[in-house]
């Protein structure tokens, strides 16, 4: 969607437009829990291993959203706690500043409810996805009370998600289901198995190869000499 789409009726866009220094950084302030940093970092991390080989995308957590149509740093950004660019380059960003990236805005986003975001997340935040950055698809999970919801964009409305048999929502854009484990939001494949962290598969490798080990030394091969 172009910048210009996103005016006011009250707004014009002045005939001399200035362009302010872009290199801006993230203006978020802290979060609420360190459990709400742990679901921010499983979240990145799972889908940054999952699409290792891909430069095509950009995921970031925490990080201020500048869509100003003026190009203006004080007025209209805000800062999802977790969001997905697809179609744009792979590298490392000190805010998504629309301007500088052909008015690109998020594809997918999460927000981490807590006691004093909540309605907003679920109110003001909504309506600004779904009206504004028209992002596709929208979740929001509490990490205390469990509570997970996801709605996709369709003609211009949220529709609400419904969960699959395992209580796993659907995300169009990330093809990929969102849902609980041990008590944290995750990416599962659209076959259902659990998209694991780096940390995880790590050690899935290593119970991988012990039990090659174990049954290379039950045939008297010594795994060492291979």
């Amino acid at each position: 969607m172009g910048i210009t789409q996103e005016l006011d009726s009250t707004e014009s866009i002045s005939q001399e437009v200035i362009f302010p220094p872009g290199d801006l950084y993230s203006d978020e302030p802290p979060l609420e829990t360190e459990l709400h940093l742990r679901q921010i970092i499983l979240l990145l991390s799972c889908l940054e291993w999952l699409w290792r080989d891909r430069n095509d995308f950009y995921a970031a957590g925490n990080l201020t959203i500048y869509y100003s149509p003026h190009q203006s740093k004080s007025e209209k950004f805000r800062g999802p706690d977790f969001f997905v660019v697809l179609g744009t380059e792979r590298k490392t960003r000190k805010s998504w500043v629309l301007w500088e990236e052909d008015g690109k805005y998020p594809n997918v986003i999460v927000e981490i409810l807590s006691d004093s975001t909540a309605n907003t997340d679920k109110g003001l935040k909504k309506e600004l996805y779904q009206n504004t950055f028209r992002t596709l698809d929208y979740f929001w999970f509490d990490p205390y009370t469990l509570e997970f919801a996801g709605f996709h964009l369709v003609d211009g409305v949220y529709q609400p998600l419904q969960a699959n048999e395992l209580g796993h929502l659907w995300s169009h854009q990330l093809g990929l289901y969102l849902g609980i484990e041990q008590g944290f939001l995750r990416f599962f494949t659209a076959e259902g198995q659990l998209v694991p962290s780096p940390e995880e598969a790590a050690e899935q490798a290593n119970q991988k190869a012990a039990r090659l080990a174990a049954k290379l030394r039950e045939l008297n091969i010594d795994p060492d000499s291979i």
